[in-house]
């Protein structure tokens, strides 16, 4: 049985050009990665590379799905840990570390997702922030995480053997090859068959049935898909800033990635990787406020969502009037 056609009641001339658009879109954000190193602080980069990949997977499921997880946090914080301890403890190559974090990640996922994944709307978001604290505590208690303290020092090694990644470019432009690998496989999801199934279990589920398809199937598939890439995503901020903390698994961290999302636009290609950036760039620039930074982010968060009521990425593709 097909799936559901991606460009389903509009002209083809539309649907190419939204491509068109998406591939325009592409090429600029490989540009501004490729010179943004020589005018703005690497590891600033890296940080919001890594925060870019967690919301692109956090948007799979919450703008493709329609399912909001309060818990991803898990994920992210789970595959630092577990990269952090491979990399110091066992003394594996970053490559390896990085994938053992991710698979943790996705095992996680399986399991979690395949306890919540029945439950839908506030029950399922609260489904997902139980598990989420669960991790949280375990990784407060457990001996390996060294609780409050975190896994620090972790070595970077040298990835293949061969690049030096303590070399701050050399780590840079491994972040920006994870990213793109990431994002690229979000992008084929959502613009697969298997996307488009995805997409009319959210527009209407029960419609979705009458065909023939399982929902808490394809859900599944994505919810494990969302934690693996959150994983690779955590596994990697691990080794770059040679730490695994507690930050990562507290659920405030879910929130921010919720904030991430909604203020670049949910449900768009872009949107996560500008609201990532969005917010990185906003704690940098008020860290010295302290306590008030939250303050402050949620008053520029409600102006930008009283005047981007679609994300920034989405009110520009409004505008363009071609999907971003």
């Amino acid at each position: 049985m097909s799936a559901p056609s991606a460009s389903a009641g509009a002209p083809p001339g539309v649907a190419r050009g939204g491509i068109r658009h998406q591939v325009v879109a592409f090429v600029v954000m490989l540009a501004f990665f490729a010179v943004a190193p020589y005018f703005i602080y690497p590891v600033f980069l890296m940080k919001a590379l890594c925060f870019a990949l967690f919301a692109c997977a956090f948007n799979l499921l919450i703008g493709y799905v329609g399912l909001l997880s309060f818990g991803h946090a898990a994920y992210l914080g789970a595959a630092g840990y577990a990269s952090a301890h491979a990399a110091k403890e066992w003394g594996v190559a970053p490559e390896i570390a990085i994938l053992f974090g991710t698979a943790v990640a996705g095992a996680l996922g399986v399991v979690i997702g395949a306890l919540a994944i029945r439950s839908r709307g506030i029950y399922f978001a609260n489904i997902t922030l139980a598990f989420a604290q669960m991790v949280f505590f375990f990784s407060l208690q457990a001996k390996f995480t060294h609780g409050e303290d975190g896994i620090q020092s972790v070595p970077r090694g040298r990835l293949f053997g061969v690049l030096d990644l303590s070399q701050t470019m050399n780590m840079y432009w491994v972040v920006v090859a994870v990213f793109i690998i990431g994002f690229l496989i979000v992008y084929r999801a959502i613009h697969s068959p298997f996307g488009q199934v995805l997409k009319a279990i959210r527009e209407n589920e029960a419609r979705a049935v009458s065909l023939g398809y399982r929902p808490e199937q394809y859900k599944l598939i994505a919810f494990v898909l969302s934690a693996t890439l959150s994983g690779l995503a955590g596994g990697t901020k691990a080794i770059v800033f040679q730490l695994a903390s507690l930050t990562d698994v507290h659920w405030t961290m879910s929130g921010e990635v919720v904030l991430m999302t909604l203020l670049g636009g949910l449900g768009t290609v872009f949107g996560p990787v500008v609201g990532a950036f969005i917010i990185i760039m906003l704690e940098n620039v008020l860290s010295q406020l302290g306590d008030w930074l939250t303050v402050v982010q949620g008053l520029i968060f409600v102006g930008c969502v009283l005047v981007f009521r679609r994300g920034v990425v989405g009110e520009l593709g409004r505008l363009l009037r071609k999907p971003l």
